[in-house]
C-alpha cells in the first residue's frame, strides 16, 4: 500500500456499483497511519457511501471542514455519530449563516444548518483554525488564503445576508496539503479563495517544493474567458503530473483543463481512489 490514499466519499458522480452522487464533496485521506475525513458532503450520501466502500468513519484521527457551506459540511452528524470529542479543524466563520442569490434575485440559504452547527458544537472538539495548523506528520489544512491576483473571486454571487447586500468573501475557505516524496498533494474543498492564490500559498508554506497533484474542487462553473486562460497558464507553469478537478469545478472548465492537461487529467467520482 502507498503511503497516501485519497478516497472520493461524496461528489456529484459516482464510479462503481451500489455508490450514491449528491451535489457535495467529501475526501477520505489515509496518510500512513493516520485518517482524515475532508468535508462531509451534503449529508444523503456520506454514511452510505463509507459504509460500501468499507470505511469506518469513527476511525477518523481528525474532520478538516474546507468551508462553511451545506454541501460540505451537512454529513457531519454521520461523521460526529458514536464518537466522544472528534477533533473538527474549521475556521470561525465556517458556522456563520450565509445566502447565494439565485438567477430571479431571490435569496438562498447555503451555509451550513442551524442543526447541524448545533452538533458541532456540542459533539465536537473544535479546532479554530486561522493560520497554518499541522493535522498529521505531513498533512497540513492551510487556514486563510491570501487574495494575491486580480482575476480570481469566490466563484459566484455570494453574501452575508438574505437581503444579499454584504458580500461573503468566504474567508474561512481552506485546503489540505500532504507532502510526499514527489512533490505536494493538494485537496481541494471549492477553491474560494481562488485555485491559483491557493496553489501559490501552499508553495509559499513548503518552501516552494512543487506540487504534483490537485484534487477537488476549483469554483470556475462561472469563469469568464480571462479567468480561465490565466489560470491554464499558471497551472502550466507548475510541475503538476495528476490534475483531478471536480464537484464545483463546472463542465466546460472541466473540459477545458482535460484538453490543456490530457496526460496529467484524471477524472473522479465516489468511489475512485488515488494512491501516491
Amino acid at each position: 500500500m502507498s503511503n497516501l490514499n485519497i478516497t472520493v466519499l461524496t461528489e456529484n458522480s459516482a464510479k462503481g456499483r451500489g455508490l450514491l452522487a449528491e451535489h457535495g464533496l467529501s475526501f477520505w485521506i489515509e496518510e500512513g497511519d493516520k485518517k482524515i475525513l475532508f468535508d462531509t458532503g451534503q449529508g444523503l450520501a456520506l454514511k452510505h457511501n463509507a459504509q460500501h466502500l468499507g470505511i469506518n468513519l469513527v476511525s477518523a484521527d481528525a474532520i478538516v471542514l474546507s468551508h462553511g457551506h451545506y454541501d460540505h459540511t451537512s454529513g457531519l452528524p454521520d461523521a460526529l455519530a458514536g464518537t466522544m470529542g472528534r477533533p473538527v479543524f474549521l475556521h470561525p466563520d465556517a458556522l456563520s449563516t450565509r445566502y447565494t442569490r439565485n438567477p430571479d434575485g431571490t435569496a438562498r440559504e447555503v451555509g451550513m444548518s442551524k442543526p447541524v452547527a448545533g452538533i458541532v458544537q456540542c459533539e465536537a472538539q473544535i479546532y479554530r483554525v486561522e493560520q497554518p495548523t499541522q493535522l498529521t506528520e505531513k498533512a497540513w489544512c492551510t487556514g486563510p488564503i491570501p487574495r494575491t491576483n486580480e482575476y480570481e473571486d469566490t466563484g459566484g454571487p455570494f453574501f452575508k445576508d438574505k437581503e444579499c447586500r454584504v458580500p461573503d468573501e468566504i474567508l474561512d475557505d481552506q485546503a489540505v496539503f500532504i507532502e510526499t516524496e514527489t512533490g505536494t498533494v493538494v485537496v481541494l474543498g471549492c477553491a474560494h479563495s481562488g485555485v491559483i492564490n491557493t496553489l501559490h500559498y501552499i508553495q509559499k508554506l513548503t518552501n516552494n517544493k512543487p506540487v504534483c497533484a490537485v484534487l477537488g474542487g476549483m469554483h470556475l462553473l462561472n469563469a469568464d474567458s480571462q479567468r480561465m486562460q490565466s489560470t491554464l497558464a499558471e497551472l502550466h507553469r507548475l510541475p503538476i503530473q495528476r490534475l483531478s478537478p471536480c464537484h464545483c469545478t463546472g463542465f466546460q472548465a472541466m473540459a477545458s483543463l482535460s484538453k490543456a492537461f490530457p496526460a496529467q487529467y484524471e477524472a473522479v467520482g465516489v468511489g475512485s481512489v488515488l494512491q501516491f
